[in-house]
C-alpha cells in the first residue's frame, strides 16, 4: 500500500463503481467490496475471496480499509460504551453505544469539536478544528459493529443518531454520503427512520437535506423564544424561532416523515419554568411534533444544574395535556461522560470568530 492509498472505507456504491471502472473493472465489483466491507466488515482484500487474485492484489498495493484508532474504549454501569478516537494532531472523537432491549443506538460524531456553542454542551466549550470526512464518519460504524459482534454476538447496531460530537449540517456533503452507504441494501441497509440526524437549526441545510435524505430529524430547541434562545442556541440569532419552525414542517411534508423530534435540556432556574412550558406547547400544538426532555448532564466548567424529576414531570405533564406527545429521557452513560452534552474528546480549536459573526454566518452557508 502506498502513501497516495485511497481509504475505500465511506464509499458509497456510486463512488466504488466509478473507481473500479477507472481500474478497468467490471462495475459489479463495487457491489462485491460493499458486502465485505459494510456487511461482513472486512478490511483485508486478500480476504476477499470472490475477487480475482489479481484485483486483491491490486486493491492490496493501492487502496486502504482505515477505520479511526481507538484510543480508549470506557464501560458505564448500565452497559453504555464510549470509544475515543483519534482524530489527527493529538486531536480525538467520542462514539457512543447505547444498548436497549428492543435495539442498540450508536450516536457517531460529524467533526472534531463544535462551532454552535451552545452554552449547555460540552463539546461546544471545546471550540472547533475541522470537520470529518465520509470514511471517518462510516468507520465509526464498522468500527462499533466489528467490536460488538467479537464480544457479543447478541448486540447490534440497529440505528444510527447524529447526534455526537459537532454540528451535522455544518458538514453537509460528508453527512450525505455516510447517510448513503448508512441506508443503502448492499452496505448497512438501516432504514431511513432508523437514521437520524440532529441540528441546532441551520434553516437553509435542513432545506437541503429534505431535497437528498429522508432520515429522521432531531432539532435542538431548549427554548421556546427568541430571547432565551439566543443566550443557549447562539445560531438563533441568525435563524430564529418564526423561521426554524416552518423548515422543520416543510421537512416533514416533503420528506413523508411522521414528525419532528425536539430536543430540550431541562436547566434548573433557566428553561424549566412552567410558563416555558405553556410557551413551548403553544409553538407545537397541533403540529407534527415531539418533544424529548433531556435530564442536563453536567461537565466541567459548566454552572448549569439539573431540574428536579418533579419539575421535569411538571414540564411533561403541561406538553401531555396540549396533545404534544413528550418523552423524558433517561441518563445513560453519564459515570463515564457519555451522556447527552457530555462529549468532548480532544480538540484544537481553530475558530476565532463569534457565533453569529459574518465570518461564521458565511462559513455555515
Amino acid at each position: 500500500m502506498t502513501d497516495a492509498a485511497v481509504n475505500l472505507v465511506g464509499k458509497s456504491r456510486t463512488e466504488l463503481e466509478r473507481l473500479f471502472v477507472a481500474m478497468g473493472e467490471k462495475p459489479f465489483r463495487a457491489r462485491q467490496v460493499m458486502r465485505w466491507l459494510y456487511t461482513r466488515r472486512v478490511l483485508d482484500p486478500q480476504a476477499m475471496t470472490d475477487l480475482s487474485l489479481a484485483l486483491r492484489e491490486r486493491l492490496t498495493a493501492s487502496a486502504d480499509f482505515r477505520l479511526p484508532e481507538v484510543l480508549a474504549r470506557e464501560r458505564a454501569a448500565d452497559g453504555v460504551i464510549k470509544w475515543q478516537l483519534a482524530a489527527g494532531h493529538g486531536q480525538a472523537i467520542e462514539t457512543v453505544f447505547i444498548p436497549e432491549d428492543s435495539r442498540g443506538t450508536l450516536c457517531v460524531s460529524s467533526q472534531v469539536g463544535c462551532a454552535m456553542n451552545c452554552s449547555f454542551c460540552a463539546t461546544g466549550h471545546q471550540g472547533f478544528n475541522r470537520n470529518l470526512d465520509a470514511g471517518e464518519i462510516v468507520g465509526q460504524v464498522i468500527l462499533a459493529a466489528r467490536e460488538l459482534a467479537a464480544e457479543d454476538h447478541e448486540r447490534a447496531v440497529t440505528n444510527v443518531v447524529f447526534m455526537g460530537m459537532g454540528e451535522p449540517l455544518a458538514n453537509l456533503r460528508p453527512l450525505l454520503e455516510a447517510v448513503d452507504v448508512l441506508t443503502d441494501d448492499l452496505a448497512f441497509g438501516l432504514s431511513r427512520r432508523r437514521v437520524t440526524v440532529s441540528t441546532s437549526g441551520l434553516v437553509p441545510q435542513i432545506r437541503k437535506l429534505a431535497d437528498a435524505a429522508r432520515v429522521a430529524l432531531a432539532v435542538s430547541l431548549h427554548a421556546p423564544d427568541d430571547d432565551l434562545r439566543n443566550e443557549l442556541v447562539p445560531i438563533n440569532r441568525r435563524h430564529p424561532i418564526a423561521e426554524l419552525l416552518p423548515a422543520c414542517w416543510e421537512y416533514v411534508r416533503k420528506t413523508n416523515t411522521k414528525d419532528v423530534t425536539f430536543e430540550y435540556v431541562m436547566l434548573q432556574g433557566v428553561n424549566d419554568d412552567l410558563s416555558h412550558a405553556r410557551k413551548l406547547a403553544r409553538l407545537l400544538r397541533n403540529r407534527p411534533a415531539k418533544v424529548n426532555l433531556i435530564p442536563f448532564n453536567p461537565f466541567p466548567g459548566s454552572d448549569y444544574r439539573r431540574s428536579s424529576a418533579a419539575q421535569v414531570d411538571a414540564f411533561r405533564d403541561i406538553l401531555m395535556r396540549a396533545g404534544v406527545m413528550t418523552i423524558t429521557r433517561r441518563t445513560r452513560g453519564d459515570d463515564i461522560a457519555a451522556a447527552c452534552g457530555q462529549l468532548a474528546g480532544r480538540v484544537n480549536n481553530r475558530v476565532s470568530a463569534p457565533l453569529g459573526s459574518k465570518t461564521l454566518g458565511e462559513r455555515l452557508s
